[in-house]
């Protein structure tokens, strides 16, 4: 399984305005069909400058995901863009999922 992950910085400036657009925008990557479900986090890491969050989307396959790049990434991408465009700095990578564990109680 693949997560892709949305690394994004945010100006100090927009950051309650970006935080309430993404909490919207999540749910629309997954009305895509493409993911499983996705995670919101806060990188805990302090920046020089905004605030920094990571979003993972988990995809149901390499095929899912691929399928996302090619019908539904760049008009998603873009209502971002054209929102805050120089007040937030995005990168996106791919993890692949090797090994699961969960802890269980006895």
């Amino acid at each position: 399984m693949i997560i892709y992950n949305v690394t994004v910085n945010v100006d100090e400036s927009i950051h309650d305005e970006w935080l309430e657009w993404i909490k919207n925008h999540i749910p629309e990557v997954l009305a895509t069909g493409k993911f499983k479900d996705a995670r919101l986090t806060k990188v805990l890491v302090e920046e020089e400058e905004g605030i920094t969050y990571a979003i993972q989307y988990k995809a149901f396959s390499r095929e899912a995901l691929d399928d996302y790049y090619k019908n539904d990434a760049d008009r998603l991408k873009s209502d971002g863009l054209k929102k805050f465009s120089d007040k937030m700095l995005a990168f996106r990578t791919e993890l692949e999922i090797i090994d699961e564990y969960n802890v269980t109680f006895k």
